[in-house]
Parts: C-alpha cells; structure tokens; sequence
C-alpha cells in the first residue's frame, strides 16, 4: 500500500505543474492570482484531502449544482478544486438511487416516528418518463432524505478527508514503524 501511495504522490505533484501553467492562458489571467491565494490547484496533503472530503459531500447534491458548490467551498476553505471535482463522479446514474435508500434510511433513523419509503417508479415508456418518476420519487421521500443526505454527506467528507490524509502519510508511517522495529531488535 506504501508504494501506490508514492506513486499517487508523485503522480499529484507531477500533475500540479501541468494545471497551473493553464492558469497562465488567456481565461484563467485575470483569476490567477485569487486562485493562487485560495491553493484551488495545490496537490499538497491538506489541500488534497479537503478538496476530496468536499468533493464526496458536495457529491450528494442534486444534479449540476455539484460542480458549482464543490469549486466555491475548495476555493473558500483552501481545497484542491481538481480533486473536489473528480471525487463528485461518484454519484452517476448507477449509483444515485442506492446513495439516496441509503440517506432515506440515516434519515429515518434520525427522525422520529415512522416513515414509509415510496416505492420506486418503473422504468415506463422511455428515460424521460423514469426521469419524471425518480424526480416524484425523491420529491415523495420528504424529511428523511433531506436530513439524511447532510448526515451521509458528512460522514463520506470525514471518512475520504481520513482516508486521504492516511494515505498521503502511509509511506511515513511505514518508515516510521520499521525504524520502531529496528530500534527493538538493537536492544
């Protein structure tokens, strides 16, 4: 595991020159230097792992909002945007409706009282119709999908930002470890 971890390491700092030369296109000019104030585009550790951890919450919000959220939240808390982004892939067409049973039930474990979660639309006659009915569906979850989704959003930020941050220093840690095991078998 050490090894992919300095090997995803090397990649991401290899990969930071790369992106900040494109700041220096025509688009990006006149935000340079806001951007190079807020670390969006810094590989290091700490911004790596906050733009993961917001991206896997932002991730959890509707549709073409995700993108939007995730930049502002890296730029406002000093995220890598990059990373914030690509981790937001993770909710797609195959996994959304698992991601919202599963908030729909965080939800009702929250709330009080019982609720009944409505069953899920047919496929009909085309993807416009299912799309209609999944919209409907997700309107008829009500409270326990919407204290749900904050509540799962939250736990994937902290697991990915603990995730990442393990990974980062696991090349660390296993050195650290041998050095440990070294020092036992001298004494």
């Amino acid at each position: 595991m050490a090894s992919y971890a300095y090997t995803l390491r090397h990649w991401l700092r290899g990969l930071e020159p790369k992106v900040l030369n494109h700041l220096h296109g025509p688009m990006l000019e006149r935000a340079r230097p806001w951007l190079d104030r807020h670390e969006v585009f810094n590989f290091n550790r700490r911004p790596l792992a906050l733009g993961v951890a917001i991206g896997m919450f932002c991730g959890l919000i509707p549709g073409p909002l995700q993108v939007p959220a995730t930049f502002v939240l890296c730029a406002w808390w000093r995220g890598n945007a990059i990373a914030g982004v690509l981790v937001t892939c993770y909710t797609n067409p195959l996994t959304i409706v698992p991601l919202y049973l599963l908030a729909f039930q965080i939800g009702q474990w929250v709330l009080p009282g019982s609720q009944v979660l409505p069953p899920l639309p047919t496929m009909g006659t085309g993807a416009a119709d299912w799309m209609h009915g999944l919209a409907d569906w997700v309107q008829a979850m009500g409270w326990p999908l919407l204290v749900g989704l904050p509540l799962m959003g939250a736990g994937f930020a902290v697991i990915a930002y603990a995730a990442m941050q393990t990974l980062w220093l696991s090349p660390a840690i296993k050195r650290a470890w041998q050095l440990e095991k070294r020092a036992r078998r001298h004494k």
